[in-house]
């Protein structure tokens, strides 16, 4: 196959090194960036050296940062594009991608920002709106960028309601170390890797202020309740959130070393300032800047999700870490399935 990835940030750039590296595939994989200095730089070391240190790119790495409307233009040689940018950039991205006649898939976890009183919306509802006939969908699931990079052995879900698209992601990135599950359910996949972000804060809050292991439990499994709650609401499928894209991407995010949400959270419980925090991080933590939308979204729905409301709460300043706890310890009674 012949793929291109649009964004050459950590993830972009882990999943075309595991593309291009794939023996057995003989895929011609190009990764592309905005930046032309980051390109020229990858170019010389063979090492996305600001993203991805440490993970060499094979040789057969193409790598572009022609005008976009070039690459646009040339789509058509290629057989499944990816785009690799945060959430705040996907609108635009898809917007000139809208065209396409190939598949299409996106890697951002999260809700777009909600502007002018409006909802932020998932990644397929922002495609409805701004390019409604292409063929689409999201490849999610617990996974660190850099192990995946390694060749470690992880698992991943292709949503989308198009079998072509569900079947070119399984082709392009399925390999030895890296297996490709498909599913029809891209509201449930794509609300598990939202909302997992924000409660991955909570937990890394949790394990900073030393609350111990059964608190952290507790809350992980508190949490999984929350976003079948807001998955289901919103017309998911409860299995869903069993699998890869719920649980498993949960369980990775919220307790994993390398996840970017969790080390807010740790930085919060250490006294640190929410934008020192994420200053350090040097990368995006979706978490922080979804976490507003996601309560929006349940509120209007009616969903409770009293871990994602305390998050915002502590986002915001209103609350300090150990009020936050305080506050959800300090909720009444209530039978399990509440």
């Amino acid at each position: 196959m012949k793929i291109i990835v649009l964004g050459a940030g950590a993830w972009g750039t882990a999943l075309a090194v595991s593309a291009a590296a794939n023996p057995q595939a003989g895929h011609a994989v190009t990764l592309w960036a905005r930046d032309a200095a980051l390109v020229q730089g990858m170019r010389l070391a063979r090492v996305n050296q600001r993203y991805l240190p440490g993970h060499p790119l094979p040789d057969s790495l193409s790598l572009s940062s022609q005008p976009l409307a070039d690459v646009v233009a040339g789509l058509s040689a290629f057989d499944m594009v990816v785009v690799a940018t945060p959430m705040a950039g996907l609108r635009d991205m898809l917007s000139q991608l809208a065209g396409a006649t190939v598949p299409v898939a996106w890697l951002c976890k999260g809700f777009e920002a909600s502007v002018q009183g409006q909802f932020g919306l998932l990644g397929h509802e922002v495609q409805a709106q701004v390019a409604p006939r292409m063929q689409a969908g999201v490849l999610s699931g617990p996974s660190f960028a850099q192990e995946v990079a390694s060749g470690h052995p992880t698992a991943l879900v292709a949503a989308s309601a198009h079998t072509k698209v569900r079947d070119a992601l399984v082709a392009a990135f399925h390999s030895p170390s890296l297996r490709v599950y498909a599913n029809d359910d891209v509201v449930g996949v794509e609300v598990g890797g939202a909302v997992k972000n924000v409660l991955a804060i909570a937990t890394g809050l949790c394990d900073g202020l030393q609350l111990g292991l059964n608190a952290r439990a507790a809350l992980i499994t508190r949490g999984l309740a929350e976003i079948s709650r807001l998955g289901l609401a919103l017309g998911a499928k409860a299995d869903t959130f069993m699998g890869l894209s719920g649980l498993g991407d949960l369980v990775l995010t919220a307790t994993g070393d390398l996840s970017r949400n969790r080390k807010v959270g740790l930085a919060l419980a250490r006294g640190q300032s929410l934008s020192d925090a994420v200053n350090e991080l040097g990368h995006v933590a979706e978490g922080v800047y979804s976490a507003r939308t996601v309560l929006q979204r349940a509120q209007h729905l009616g969903v409770p999700m009293p871990i994602t409301h305390s998050v915002v709460d502590l986002l915001d300043g209103k609350l300090q870490p150990a009020q936050a706890v305080s506050a959800l310890m300090g909720r009444g009674p209530a039978t399990e399935g509440a």
